[in-house]
């Protein structure tokens, strides 16, 4: 890719100052644009398709592999996109924090609807509620991808294309089909599909290492100060619960996903067939 304009030195620049308002939550709701910061997500979110509506390079930073690849992608796809070449100086003004990798895009992510989604047979999906601190929505994500999860469902107010989102799932968000919706019409259209339900719940007599998280599963988090709220109470909803055998009574939800994703991990892979089947709605 070549340069569409002459290098921006200047921190004041236009251009710059209307892609650091994207680190604001109202730019982006307006806009439908966000950041992504880092040479490893931005080579994700290449790789991944996502839309990009420009490409912000300082060269002299440009030094790993990911970033020249992510550039180079860019360069060989079909459709436009703005290249800004910029100095050492702009580009300190944009980048977030030390995250001087040379590379930050500008991308108009996408959220699915539900009836969007397309899931297997015997999906594993997870289902987040109010969760909203970016480093635990992305740590979420991240584990989400690594643990073979189909889906990730945001109920509440998660801003699920937050920079520090993107940053904390190291692109991961790129590579899991996510999805956001009001909490009616998740737990309804979990019902259509034909997913048990299984949700984490301190008071449940149940170890989730008990349960069987097997076949076509939706595993439920709520946030840490509040919980899930009571439309998971139902009498279809399994709930579980992580042993805590110190003081705390529950980990970082975070934590907890991880702990549930891979214990279903490990027995889906051991004995994968329950007979459960889902249906997209």
């Amino acid at each position: 890719m070549t340069p569409d304009r002459p290098l921006i030195d200047s921190p004041g620049n236009p251009r710059i100052r209307a892609a650091v308002a994207l680190r604001e939550r109202r730019e982006r709701d307006a806009t439908g644009l966000t950041l992504v910061d880092g040479a490893r997500e931005a080579r994700r979110a290449v790789e991944a398709g996502v839309e990009v509506e420009a490409a912000v390079v300082c060269e002299p930073l440009l030094t790993s592999e990911d970033g020249r690849a992510a550039v180079a992608a860019l360069g060989r796809a079909a459709g436009r996109r703005e290249l800004v070449a910029v100095g050492p100086r702009a580009f300190e003004r944009l980048a977030y924090g030390d995250r001087f990798d040379g590379l930050v895009l500008v991308v108009r992510p996408r959220i699915r609807r539900l009836q969007d989604l397309e899931l297997p047979a015997a999906p594993l999906v997870v289902v987040t509620e109010d969760v909203e601190k970016p480093g635990n929505v992305g740590a979420i994500l991240r584990s989400a991808d690594g643990a073979g999860a189909d889906a990730v469902i945001a109920v509440g107010g998660t801003d699920l294309f937050n920079p520090n989102v993107i940053r904390a799932s190291v692109g991961t968000v790129f590579t899991v089909p996510i999805a956001a919706a009001a909490i009616d019409d998740v737990t309804a259209w979990l019902r259509v599909s034909r997913l048990r339900i299984v949700a984490t719940r301190v008071d449940s007599p149940t170890v989730h290492a008990d349960a069987d998280l097997r076949g076509a599963l939706a595993l439920v988090l709520g946030s840490e100060a509040d919980g899930l709220s009571p439309a998971w109470h139902g009498d279809d909803v399994e709930a579980v619960r992580l042993p805590m055998e110190g003081v705390a009574d529950s980990l970082n939800v975070s934590a907890a996903a991880a702990v549930l994703l891979y214990e279903a991990w490990r027995q889906r892979r051991h004995a994968p067939d329950t007979g459960a089947t889902a249906e997209s709605g």
